[in-house]
């Protein structure tokens, strides 16, 4: 090999000694997004709308990179603007040096970052697929499907004040409010939000959403209000429905363990398999057979796509978990969707509950309950600036609100596991503000 000269620099024109790209400024804006109508679950509501944080990542370059996180509003913002000193001039293709600088295992014991850590991870990858023109999913090892399949996502709703939308608490109200989802998105998969009514209730709307869409697949999660003993029964008292999984019907590792000894089905979990340690712990002690992986509850797209590699070389199944998304995380969502090979069902979404989106074009479209993975460099979605500002002034006006509580019922805060289940609300009872 002597005299042997490396060709590939002068060849493609790659320069080994590139100067790093530079981070100069970082910005948040709270927004507030309205759904259709209020979403019930088992820890409280979604109070008729979304409060979302969006972050924008600027570089030396011209590039900005779009990241987005959940909830937080005005302290979220203050939050981006403290982790400012730590990443001015930080090269946003460094990613692991970014991980460290800002999520710490010890140090997260005092600041846990990992969701503000999901928002700037996005941007950076935004950022380095648009300086390269290649996709976010591409950065990932490519994509093995253009798009994701998607569940319709079935909540109890509150009726909403301006529309008159929603009040569905019935089984029949909710099979017609499934059958429309399945007629306008397309949808073959239905999963319902429990935990609110007695387990017998839901267990009776569960069936009859199974059975007038015959065909179909179902899943039900109770937010892990149950007891272990009662996720057994429902899940005993289910299994001969066609279901993807049982979702954290209980709360905790072991628990989860108990519940998948005793049930003849897949159990799923987003809640307690967030992190590496708790990955770990689950194949050890064979606690639950499909993890839904988050890209903000994980910490960012990458850290769910290495998940997703433990995951499939333990054979477990894995999907994409939704936690209330707007435009921009739900392009990290489909690029993860696009790029794991044992993405074993279809994904979650709240985003049919919108109303709207700050992104340009405005809110994607399913076809045949499906969304095409983005075209475009990095995440392949862009800002609509007249729209964010719209929904900015928006999140100002109706601020915040708390999700772990209920305005249907202002004296009621969830205990696990759950026993003061709700009753069905008077029609006409408007809780949209």
């Amino acid at each position: 090999m002597e005299g042997w000269v490396f060709p590939y620099p002068e060849a493609k024109g790659i320069n080994l000694n590139r100067a790093s790209v530079k981070i100069t400024d970082i910005r948040a804006t709270a927004v507030a997004v309205p759904l259709e109508a209020p979403l019930r679950h088992a820890n409280g509501c979604h109070w008729g709308r979304f409060v979302r944080t969006i972050g924008e990542v600027e570089t030396d370059e011209g590039i900005t990179g779009l990241g987005e996180m959940g909830g937080g509003g005005e302290s979220a913002v203050i939050a981006f603007g403290e982790l400012k000193k730590y990443l001015l001039g930080h090269d946003p293709m460094q990613l692991e040096s970014l991980y460290w600088k800002i999520c710490n295992p010890t140090a997260s014991l005092y600041n846990n970052r990992t969701q503000l850590h999901a928002a700037l991870e996005f941007a950076c990858i935004d950022i380095i697929g648009k300086k390269l023109g290649v996709r976010a999913c591409d950065l990932l090892g490519g994509s093995l499907r253009e798009e994701v399949p998607f569940a319709s996502y079935l909540f109890f709703r509150y009726p909403d004040k301006a529309s008159g939308k929603g009040g569905e608490e019935t089984p029949e109200e909710m099979v017609h409010y499934a059958k429309d989802l399945a007629m306008r998105y397309g949808f073959k998969t239905h999963k319902l939000k429990g935990g609110v009514f007695h387990p017998d209730y839901e267990i009776d709307v569960f069936r009859a959403i199974s059975e007038a869409l015959p065909g179909h697949r179902v899943r039900l999660d109770p937010n892990a209000a149950w007891s272990v003993e009662d996720a057994i029964r429902v899940g005993q008292a289910i299994e001969d429905l066609p279901n993807d999984y049982l979702e954290d019907p209980t709360w905790g590792l072991e628990g989860m363990r108990r519940v998948k000894s005793r049930v003849r089905m897949p159990t799923a979990t987003n809640t307690v398999v967030v992190n590496f340690e708790q990955l770990a712990s689950c194949i050890r002690n064979e606690a639950i057979d499909v993890i839904l992986l988050d890209t903000t509850f994980w910490g960012g797209l990458r850290q769910a796509w290495k998940a997703s590699v433990v995951c499939e070389k333990f054979q477990m199944g894995v999907a994409v978990h939704s936690s209330g998304e707007l435009g921009i995380q739900l392009a990290t969502m489909l690029h993860l969707g696009a790029c794991v090979p044992n993405l074993s069902f279809a994904a979650d979404a709240h985003y049919h509950h919108l109303t709207d989106d700050i992104i340009k074009g405005g809110k994607m479209t399913y076809e045949n309950g499906a969304i095409r993975v983005p075209q475009g460099p990095g995440l392949g979605v862009e800002l609509d600036r007249d729209k964010m500002e719209r929904y900015a002034a928006y999140f100002r006006e109706s601020e915040g609100y708390p999700y772990d509580r209920d305005p249907g019922r202002p004296d009621w805060f969830s205990v696990l596991p759950e026993k003061r289940w709700a009753t069905p609300v008077p029609k006409g009872n408007v809780l949209s503000k």
